[in-house]
Order: C-alpha cells, then structure tokens, then sequence
C-alpha cells in the first residue's frame, strides 16, 4: 500500500486516538464494577487481491461483568476493488483503486437494562473522497430517558456544524437500520452519514465531534444501569433480540459486505454478533 498522504494520515491518527479513549474508558467502568477485564488486542495483516500489501488493523476485545463482549477494531486498508463490487462504492466504478480508515464498535452487554450500542467512523478515498459513519443504540428493554439522552447529544455534535445535519442523519439512521424481513428497527437509532464530501478539515472535524458525542453520551447511560437489578424473562428478551441484531448485520450490514469483498480480517468483521443469542 502506497505511503499514507497527510489527511489520510491525519483520519488514521484520529481514529487510533479514538479507539484508546473509548477503551480506557470501558476498562475504566470493568474496574468500577470490581472487574479486572481489559481488551484483548490482535493485530492484522491484509493482502490486496493484486498480492501487494494492502494494510491492516488491529482488533480489540473486552469480555467482562458490565461488557459482555465489546470489540473496537481499528483499521487501515487499501488497494483495488475486485470485479462488479466497485461499482457499488462511491466513485469506485472507473477506477478501482482505494483507501479506507475506520473505527468500529459493537458493544454487547451483560444487563438487559444497558443497552447495546453500535458505532462506526471512517474516510473512504476512491475518485472521490469522503467521511461516513454514525451511532446508534440498541436496547432490548428501551428506557426512554436513555434514549433521550443519547440522541440529543448526538444532536448537539450536529447541531454545532450544520442545524441540518441531525434531522437529516437521524431520518437516515431509521432508514438505515431497519430489518425489513422482520419489520423492525433495530434498536431505537441515532445517526448515521455517509458520502460527506467537501473540505476535509471541517468534515474530520464533524466527525471528531461524532466520536466525543459518543465518549460523552454512552459510559454515562451505561454507568447509570449495570447495576440494574434483571429477571430471567429480561434476559430472554434481550437475547431475542440479540438474534435480530444478527440477522441485520449478516444480511443487510453494507460494512460487513465490505469487509468481506475486500479481505478484511474474518474475525474482526463478525466481532458484530453477540457471544449469545436465542431464535424462536
């Protein structure tokens, strides 16, 4: 792969300083709970279909008391778009020639009153070059006050760069995240973003704000309900819906289909589905 560029270098470094704030952070809300977990780190390597180097990540795991299982994956990769899928990636189909850097979260809980959570920031360069990403959060037994909270911080993050932003990420998140074999949502949504193109210093900055808007608004939801006292009908609940957290992120997930297409590492794409789960 190619030596990274300054905005590229600047997205990557933005997304490792992420990855260890959050993850300080969880470890931090293990030890208040009278757990020493800590995250599990496993570098990985990439090949480009073109047997050249492609990039890498490295993969993250916490399994504790409060976290059930959580993964944040960090990653940088680039090379070419193999056959028909190029055209399917924003300005890919003349030219299929890539570079993507991301952060990516799913965190599974082991209370059914916290609920899980679901996060995702990248820059993708094609012909074109663009941020993406968004928050959401899955609850199997929704609290409204959580909801509240999350989403107006959320808001507050868009609202600082363009008062259009939230109405429009938070429409496409519904959209987004939507089961339509099962007509459902799949949790109570967030934002979500895609194809932010323009000046690349006011986009990364938006989406910094994303991440902080997470950092602020989720450890503090969590903090406030894993101490929560649950029945065995609530944990069945929540590992119902586990199940339908699976099947949107096996079939219709585009992060996971571009994992897949371009060789990622097996483990850290699926590190999405829940350590349990229960189907009718």
């Amino acid at each position: 792969m190619p030596p990274l560029d300054p905005e590229q270098l600047a997205a990557r470094t933005w997304f490792e300083q992420l990855r260890d704030l959050i993850c300080a952070e969880f470890e931090a809300i293990e030890r208040e709970a009278g757990s020493d977990a800590v995250f599990a780190y496993t570098p990985w390597d990439r090949v480009d279909p073109s047997g050249e180097p492609g990039g890498g990540g490295v993969r993250g795991v916490l399994k504790g008391r409060v976290f059930e299982k959580v993964g944040v994956n960090v990653s940088t990769v680039g090379g070419t778009f193999e056959g028909e899928f190029a055209k399917s990636i924003h300005g890919a189909g003349d030219n299929p020639h890539f570079f993507a850097t991301g952060i990516s979260l799913v965190a599974h809980m082991a209370n059914p009153h916290v609920p899980a959570v679901h996060m995702n920031t990248r820059f993708l360069v094609t012909t074109k070059r663009w941020f993406g990403g968004g928050a959401d959060l899955n609850p199997p037994l929704p609290i409204a006050q959580d909801t509240a909270e999350f989403h107006a911080r959320l808001r507050s993050a868009c609202d600082a760069h363009d008062p259009s932003y939230y109405p429009r990420f938070s429409k496409w998140a519904d959209e987004y995240f939507y089961i339509p074999h099962r007509g459902v949502h799949r949790g109570v949504g967030g934002i979500f973003y895609d194809h932010l193109e323009g000046d690349f210093a006011t986009n990364l900055r938006f989406t910094q704000d994303v991440g902080r808007a997470f950092l602020d608004s989720y450890p503090a939801i969590v903090r406030r309900r894993m101490d929560a006292p649950f029945t065995p009908a609530d944990e069945e609940a929540m590992l119902a819906w586990r199940g339908r957290y699976a099947e949107f992120n096996l079939v219709h997930d585009r992060g996971t289909l571009f994992g897949l297409k371009t060789g990622g590492n097996i483990d850290a794409i699926l590190m999405s589905l829940p350590p349990r789960a229960t189907w009718a």
